[in-house]
């Protein structure tokens, strides 16, 4: 029988985010009705697959510091990092006891940060980028002889060049705490839904409830998203066109593995985030000799049917010649894939929707999303329970869903920043130019496509390097072409035209309107 029901609050997703949410609403709340909407196998998920590193300081790059919106998500980065202790004695409360265990007395309490001889520049500057900001906010960390590290096992020839200790950054298994979320979540009588979404119920310009996949429907007066990247796909033809920046899936792929003999890491082991991916990282799991081993990225406009095989090869071929040769001998527990959820700026969509009240979006984190999770709960749960002005984090200003697309450089820089990523990608990946020969052949060669796609836009942008040579200079692995540059186009006039004034150039744009 069609579920037909009445709550005041429906979450759109199971994943951290979505539970999260409810789970910080209720426990503030009590009496308000809760349902969270999501099927138990959560297919393609980015929680399910997570890594689960409560890393802030390891995810800085050379970005981090250049545009009001990175340093608003640096913030809300640094705000959860003091926000999980707390957090995860909350949920272990409730948890089961072999759940409680591992939320606090397993997983790892610091990370190395390697900066591998097989890193490409970028990788190189990423590395200095966090050394500066660890010592600019006076954040404990010291530089480690890597030959001390337990764990760190890589071939003679790639030994690290350099390592940073940063015992305030670790890991926590995210199924454990999904685990746990879901317990609290039946202890606050939040009402668990096992099945899709299907659309959202609007009337009089208003949300209203959601429409269930299997016919029945929430009716709520506040909806939250938080569906990850298939989040958008609810919001399509119920918004203005242009309102919100489109969404991209990044599928990771990772392996939970077993050693046959003790040993491994303790402690997470990652290189710094690098050319048009994330870095490479081996966290501890609970149990013994366990270890997640991660991660990949593969942009893509429609979700794909799963992992590339050759992302594995690589992934694995860099873990175990970087990181642990003894990897190579480890048994695969269990593969994961997720989807991250990558709108066309990189940058999340938090909070309400102005276009479409009683809407709230909790998606777009990218890498972050777990991570940020406690805070981006607080933030939400604030609006939900007193909309007025005065709940509002203004670190999440900049990452309002309905903006435009947040630039952080102008053209000419992003043309630029393509181009490096794009080489920098194929030396980590073993591509080398004899010495008589030069890179300026494929330099200007890639400049020209990528300087091409450009004189094709409509309006002014400068797009991710990420976004820019997936699907749209480089589009070889989801069918994309003429089609794909005609929704960006699309997109960019629907933008200019919604949010008026428009920014007249991508150079320079504040948090408040979008404008220089």
């Amino acid at each position: 029988m069609a579920l037909e029901s009445v709550v005041d609050v429906a979450v759109v997703g199971n994943g951290v985010l979505g539970l999260s949410v409810a789970v910080e609403v209720a426990r503030r709340a009590p009496r308000l009705r809760v349902a969270v909407i999501g099927p138990t196998d959560r297919e393609g998920a980015a929680t399910e697959a997570a890594g689960a590193m409560n890393n802030c300081f390891g995810e800085v790059t050379t970005h981090t510091d250049r545009h009001p919106a990175s340093r608003a998500k640096f913030a809300i980065a640094r705000e959860a990092l003091a926000a999980w202790p707390a957090w995860r004695d909350m949920l272990a409360e409730t948890a089961e006891p072999e759940t409680a265990a591992a939320l606090t007395g397993s997983g790892s309490a610091g990370t190395f940060i390697i900066l591998s001889s097989a890193s490409g520049r970028i990788a190189e500057e990423n590395f200095e980028a966090i050394s500066r900001a660890l010592v600019q906010h006076h954040q404990p960390h010291q530089s480690v002889d890597p030959s001390v590290i337990e764990g760190l096992n890589p071939q003679r020839h790639l030994r690290p060049l350099r390592t940073l200790h940063l015992p305030g950054e670790g890991a926590i298994d995210a199924r454990s705490v999904l685990s746990a979320l879901e317990t609290a979540a039946r202890a606050r009588d939040i009402q668990l839904v096992p099945t899709t979404a299907h659309c959202l119920i609007v009337r009089s310009g208003s949300i209203r409830g959601v429409r269930l996949a299997d016919g029945g429907t929430l009716t709520a007066g506040t909806v939250v998203v938080a569906a990850g990247s298939m989040s958008l796909t609810l919001i399509d033809g119920v918004l203005p066109p242009g309102a919100v920046p489109p969404m991209f899936h990044g599928t990771g792929l990772a392996a939970i593995a077993r050693r046959p003999h003790r040993g491994g890491a303790p402690d997470v082991i990652r290189t710094p985030n690098r050319a048009a991916s994330c870095g490479m990282h081996v966290v501890p799991l609970p149990g013994p000799d366990r270890q997640y081993i991660g991660a990949t990225s593969v942009i893509t406009a429609h979700p794909p049917i799963g992992p590339e095989l050759g992302t594995a090869a690589d992934l694995l071929q860099a873990v175990c010649t970087q990181i642990d040769q003894d990897i190579f001998s480890a048994r695969v527990e269990r593969w994961l894939c997720g989807r991250r959820p990558i709108p066309l700026d990189c940058f999340p969509l938090i909070g309400p929707v102005p276009s479409l009240p009683g809407l709230i979006l909790a998606t777009g984190t990218y890498r972050d999303g777990f991570h940020c999770s406690p805070v981006i709960a607080r933030h939400l749960a604030d609006i939900i329970l007193d909309p007025g002005p005065a709940s509002r984090d203004t670190d999440f200003d900049c990452l309002r869903p309905e903006r435009p697309p947040i630039w952080t450089m102008n053209p000419r820089q992003a043309v630029t920043e393509t181009v490096r990523h794009y080489l920098d990608a194929l030396d980590e990946h073993g591509h080398r130019i004899p010495p008589v020969l030069t890179e300026e052949p494929l330099a200007d060669s890639l400049h020209r496509r990528t300087q091409q796609l450009y004189e094709q836009l409509r309006q002014p942008a400068a797009l991710p390097p990420e976004i820019a040579l997936s699907e749209f200079v480089l589009p070889s692995r989801d069918a994309a072409g003429p089609g794909q540059l005609t929704q960006l186009n699309d997109y960019l006039d629907a933008a200019r035209r919604h949010h008026v004034p428009a920014e007249p150039d991508p150079t320079e744009m504040s948090c408040s309107d979008g404008r220089p």
